[in-house]
């Protein structure tokens, strides 16, 4: 058994969608951990450098968050703040809520109940 194999299901998943011109949708599955955060804060940061000013970051299939997870997207928020937008969390599972409201980061990442509405949120 390679190395690889081992951490193959613990991979996070990533998939970016645009949602008009300046707004992205970032879909997140699995485990937002250190071993995931800097490859989702990387992919953040292109996405505002591409162009998306708001980043919606679609949760509904991340089982578990770190503080480096938080991390990552406290990186993505900064890089859209810098450019003007902002990032929003939809779809946030309970653990991931209640690390949020422990550290008290849900005063600044701020979460809707789903991607929808986090786009019209103005």
């Amino acid at each position: 058994m390679k190395l690889d194999d081992t951490f193959k299901g613990m991979r996070m998943e990533m998939e970016v969608t645009r949602a008009g011109e300046q707004a992205a949708v970032v879909r997140l599955a699995g485990r937002l951990d250190l071993l995931a955060a800097a490859e989702v804060k990387q992919l953040l940061t292109k996405t505002v450098s591409d162009g998306a000013r708001v980043l919606v970051i679609d949760m509904g299939e991340v089982s578990f968050v770190d503080s480096s997870g938080l991390g990552a997207l406290i990186g993505g928020l900064k890089a859209a703040r810098l450019a003007g937008g902002d990032l929003r969390l939809a779809n946030v599972g309970i653990q991931a809520q209640t690390i949020l409201e422990l550290t008290t980061l849900n005063r600044v990442l701020r979460v809707y109940p789903n991607v929808a509405e986090a786009l019209q949120a103005a």
